[in-house]
């Protein structure tokens, strides 16, 4: 009995190993094995082992016309995977290889659309954040008459308040650290004149995020953080009352 377990053992490393160096001796392939090989794996979802086959096409055939048709199966399939940062890169790869003038808004567009969507909880990336706008803008303005604007007006405006609700979260902060200066500056930082921002309803956090994140002004953790100054207040815009008083605190320590 234990000598059948062993064998059954010994029999599964082989399989597994032999089957991992079947992947590796697949190099010098033609074209068009690499691209059956992605568009394979895309239709059964395994979009992990679609962009290792991509990678030997690109490395094998860097002059290949089915490069091109393979970059954008795999936007397209990423976006659909709710993976918009990948579908990002290969819309970027598309536009700056393979797009012709007629494909060039289009493929922007789902650029500016993807960077949109690769944003679920906006609080936690601020540079992110301008990235999407900056974009966005841009499309705007190299498309000004384009049939996709006004979609892009709506991601944009969007993407300015939730701008705006990140800064009001940073002046939150400043604001429980006594930092007047840093906490006005951020609320005055980049708002639009014509978005009425006191009439939108702040987010709503779900339940198991606000037990972490708190509702933006507090968390339920506050009462374990020492009151001692932190990174954020160290660096901080700070009144010349506040350094003072800081430095006899420390002088009188």
């Amino acid at each position: 009995m234990i000598k059948a377990k062993t064998l059954l053992l010994l029999l599964l490393i082989f399989i597994i190993f032999t089957g991992c160096a079947k992947d590796d001796e697949e190099y010098n392939k033609p074209a068009m094995y690499w691209y059956s090989k992605i568009v394979e794996n895309v239709s059964i979802g395994n979009l992990d082992k679609a962009d290792n086959y991509y990678s030997s096409l690109q490395g094998e055939h860097i002059g290949s016309p089915l490069l091109r048709e393979a970059t954008l199966i795999l936007a397209v399939a990423h976006m659909q995977n709710d993976e918009y940062i990948l579908a990002d890169h290969f819309l970027d790869e598309y536009i700056k290889r393979y797009a012709n003038p007629n494909e060039k808004e289009y493929s922007e567009y789902m650029s500016v659309k993807a960077k949109y969507l690769a944003l679920p909880h906006p609080r936690r990336d601020q540079a992110a954040i301008d990235e999407a706008i900056t974009y966005a803008k841009a499309f705007k303005a190299k498309y000004p008459n384009s049939v996709y604007s006004p979609m892009v007006d709506t991601m944009l405006t969007k993407q300015y308040i939730a701008r705006a609700a990140l800064n009001e979260s940073i002046a939150s902060l400043y604001d429980r650290v006594d930092k007047v200066k840093s906490a006005k500056y951020y609320r005055e930082l980049q708002k639009e004149p014509w978005i009425k921002y006191n009439e939108i309803n702040p987010e709503k956090s779900s339940w198991y995020r606000e037990w972490f994140e708190g509702d933006g002004t507090s968390s339920w953790y506050a009462f374990m953080i020492p009151k001692t100054q932190s990174v954020v207040s160290r660096n901080s815009i700070q009144s010349d009352e506040n350094v003072t008083m800081e430095k006899k605190e420390n002088a009188v320590k």
